[in-house]
């Protein structure tokens, strides 16, 4: 739902932070305790993870590499974005992005460089914001499409 909201923020034209929204977020953050906050970083990543997926086979369609195609364009994005991503972050982000599109858990791939940081927690969502736009550009300039791709693959979970 953040992402989602995000993200008709940024196409609505809105470049200021709702502040009741984020206060909301901070509110729930927060009200989660620690098992809550590490399902909430799990959840990002596996929202990353499901998009680069989307996003890889998307481009094999059209015999291009994920690789090459998406992660250069996010970066690029990262780098214009210098309050969301401090230079330091942009690295860790870009490993992200090429683990999830080489079909490796994000969490995993994570695990091995030790606990997120508090520095990353925004470039994290903001990571996953961007993504699902590059998912809703690629699927036609489907706006909803991002958030449709996430909520069926829990309504298949679900009757699972």
């Amino acid at each position: 739902m953040v992402i989602d909201s995000r993200l008709k923020a940024i196409y609505d034209g809105r470049t200021e932070a709702d502040l009741e929204q984020q206060r909301m977020v901070d509110q729930l953050v927060s009200s989660l305790g620690p098992e809550g906050a590490d399902a909430l970083l799990d959840g990002a990543c596996t929202l990353i993870y499901m998009f680069m997926t989307w996003l890889r086979a998307a481009c094999e369609e059209h015999d291009k590499d994920v690789i090459e195609y998406v992660v250069p364009t996010v970066v690029t994005t990262m780098r214009m974005m210098p309050k969301t991503f401090r230079p330091e972050v942009i690295p860790t982000m870009a490993g992200l992005l090429v683990a999830a599109g080489t079909g490796l858990s994000p969490n995993l791939w994570r695990a091995q460089y030790g606990y997120w940081t508090k520095d990353e927690m925004n470039p994290l969502e903001a990571t996953a914001v961007l993504l699902a736009d590059q998912v809703n550009r690629m699927s036609g300039d489907d706006h909803d499409f991002a958030t449709r791709l996430i909520t069926d693959a829990l309504s298949v979970s679900d009757e699972d």
